[in-house]
């Protein structure tokens, strides 16, 4: 790839993501009935052509919606675990859950809460929203192998998501103030594993 080539590719990537960050402002605004290619175009100052180009019919940018807040979760999760410790890695999993449903509610919105009615993801997408929890799953793993935890890996790593996706659902919808929200997160995470962790079980305190 040329120099040149390679300036076009960084070029077009930085307007697809402007459109699909604009998109997810509408739909969140003003709701689903605001997503047509001409409403978006003005949103961004491009032409409808650029969004034709790009992502195809009204289906394909509702597709590239959902792959592209799939690929920032996995970016957030990857980048949010820092610790050679197994369990203390899966916390920061948890963590970095939370974070990015902050940092981008818009995307989470599209992911997680039907934000786009009708839109069904197909077998290609959905994978590529799985790789994501393959991370979670992974953590788990590696707690299991490090005997800190016991049990059934996915059952674990499915009790951590609906537990995260809960309470940072509610925490985007007012429920409570971040201060309180964050206590909360940990103590739900920590009692998620609670029974999981090996040894008697009055020696077992969140951490």
């Amino acid at each position: 790839m040329t120099a040149y080539s390679e300036a076009q590719q960084v070029g077009q990537e930085a307007v697809r993501a402007a459109i699909l960050d604009a998109t997810t402002h509408l739909l969140v605004a003003e709701g689903p009935g605001a997503l047509t290619v001409r409403r978006i175009s003005g949103a961004v100052g491009c032409s409808t052509k650029v969004i034709y180009t790009l992502f195809g019919a009204k289906e394909g940018l509702e597709e590239a919606l959902w792959l592209e807040g799939f690929a920032r979760f996995e970016r957030a999760l990857r980048t949010g675990r820092t610790s050679a410790d197994p369990l203390t890695r899966l916390h920061e999993c948890g963590a970095a859950y939370r974070a990015y449903a902050l940092a981008e509610p818009e995307y989470y919105r599209v992911m997680f809460q039907g934000a786009l009615p009708g839109f069904v993801p197909d077998a290609a997408a959905l994978a590529a929203g799985r790789r994501a929890f393959d991370i979670l799953y992974a953590d788990v793993a590696s707690c299991l192998e490090a005997g800190q935890l016991r049990g059934d890996a996915q059952e674990i790593a499915d009790l951590l998501w609906m537990a995260a996706h809960g309470a940072t659902s509610l925490e985007l919808s007012g429920h409570f103030g971040p201060v309180e929200a964050e206590q909360r997160f940990v103590t739900l995470c920590a009692s998620v594993l609670t029974p999981f962790l090996p040894g008697p079980p009055d020696e077992r305190t969140p951490s």
